[in-house]
């Protein structure tokens, strides 16, 4: 490990990051946020890692993620697995001390990186930090780059949950939507997830171009016929400086998406899913860590191009992005500062960030919960919880707030009312 020196209380990243000769000095660069403030966290949330690896064969129309092609299938493994130890070093300070309680390595198509190039990855997180003993190590994969034997790699290096992007198991569909594999390969990548895995999940679109109401059920009781443990279930939506935002495909009207809904609730419930989240349905024991980790406003480092972090201190809480471009964001570790934004959340946004999140949770939260991650009181948000209550869009109790069903079908609409003006 390269310890960290701090050229003052008050260094930004950039000028933090400097080799030092005393590992007691790498202490030191976290000092300003562990100055007083704004905020009284009790304690520190649970934290989780994220690594993005930007990479994938192909861009989707509808993706809107960090991700970008690598032309001829070649990118520099070698020197972004580089790049991603470094910055991992860089942001030791901001968690010493701290166990990490999930990883997720996500893209772009991290499933594209050599067998040896994810077992160096995994080697050099363990070397770097505390790992819970029971930790879930989740990485997502793509249908088109499924081999048997490198998979096998990925699970004994110690990746111990998959996320596979189907999308669909319909060949028109899978065409529609710019995916690299074909329904059979869609077949073959989970059946090898099973004979390699004991816990993956299966994501799935619906409300496809063209997509009828017979076909996504279709896809989601083909999916539900392998037994995966987990599900996740997502609408279609045309995100913004995507290729489906410029040349939207036509799309079923509210009324079939409704439909769709619908059927998903009647499809997972009979074979034991419990619908959690927005969009994820698991089986008992099966929830996804690193998720529930996010939607319950706990912490995560983010590592690698586009990352972000949130990150808790006694009197604070910090965001951080790194920089999108991996040639831009390479060249920023090798300078010392990976971070290109970084910024506290105020104490009037608590609220709302706190419950955007939460929000999408169908059994709830604890209103303590807010309290020791936020460091306020809940009657910071008592208006909005009033307003929202009144309207129906809210349940709430001394033990418990969690949205109605009306308030889970006009969530956007609840998770505004926590806007501050």
């Amino acid at each position: 490990m390269i310890p960290i020196k701090v050229v003052g209380a008050g260094a930004s990243p950039a000028q933090a990051a400097r080799p030092a000769t005393d590992i007691s000095e790498a202490a030191s660069v976290a000092a300003k946020y562990l100055q007083g403030g704004a905020l009284n966290l009790t304690a520190l949330p649970p934290l989780s890692l994220y690594i993005h690896f930007p990479w994938c064969v192909r861009k989707c129309p509808y993706c809107d993620f960090n991700s970008h092609e690598a032309k001829g299938g070649a990118f520099p493994e070698q020197d972004y697995l580089d790049a991603v130890r470094t910055d991992l070093e860089m942001a030791l300070p901001l968690i010493w001390g701290r166990k990490i309680y999930s990883i997720f390595i996500g893209g772009g198509t991290p499933s594209l990186m050599s067998a040896a190039g994810l077992d160096r990855l995994l080697s050099d997180v363990r070397t770097l930090l505390p790992l819970d003993s029971d930790c879930e190590i989740t990485m997502e994969a793509n249908p088109g780059t499924f081999e048997q034997e490198k998979f096998k790699s990925f699970r004994a290096s110690g990746v111990n949950r998959l996320s596979i992007g189907i999308q669909s198991f319909n060949q028109r569909h899978l065409k529609a939507l710019g995916r690299i594999h074909d329904d059979n390969e869609a077949r073959r990548a989970v059946d090898i997830a099973l004979s390699t895995f004991d816990n993956f999940n299966l994501d799935l679109m619906y409300a496809l171009p063209s997509q009828t109401l017979e076909e996504a059920r279709r896809d989601v009781e083909t999916a539900i016929a392998f037994k995966p443990p987990h599900l996740s279930l997502y609408h279609l939506t045309m995100e913004p400086n995507t290729l489906f935002a410029k040349y939207p495909p036509a799309l079923p009207d509210d009324d079939t998406s409704a439909d769709m809904q619908d059927m998903i609730a009647e499809l997972t419930t009979a074979h034991g899913y419990q619908h959690y989240e927005i969009s994820a349905y698991a089986k008992p024991g099966k929830r996804a860590r690193h998720n529930l980790n996010y939607w319950e406003f706990g912490d995560y480092l983010g590592v690698g191009a586009g990352a972000h972090s949130k990150l808790s201190f006694p009197h604070r809480v910090l965001r951080q992005a790194r920089y999108k471009q991996p040639k831009a964001y390479m060249e920023q570790v090798k300078l010392g500062a990976p971070v290109q934004e970084e910024y506290e959340i105020q104490r009037e946004d608590m609220g709302f960030e706190f419950m955007l999140n939460t929000l999408r949770l169908h059994e709830g939260f604890d209103p303590n919960l807010f309290t020791e991650r936020t460091g306020m009181s809940i009657n910071a948000i008592d208006q909005a919880l009033n307003a929202a209550e009144a309207k129906g869009l809210l349940y709430r109790d001394h033990k418990l707030i969690k949205p109605t069903a009306l308030g889970q079908r006009f969530l956007n609409d609840l998770q505004e009312m926590f806007l501050k003006g």
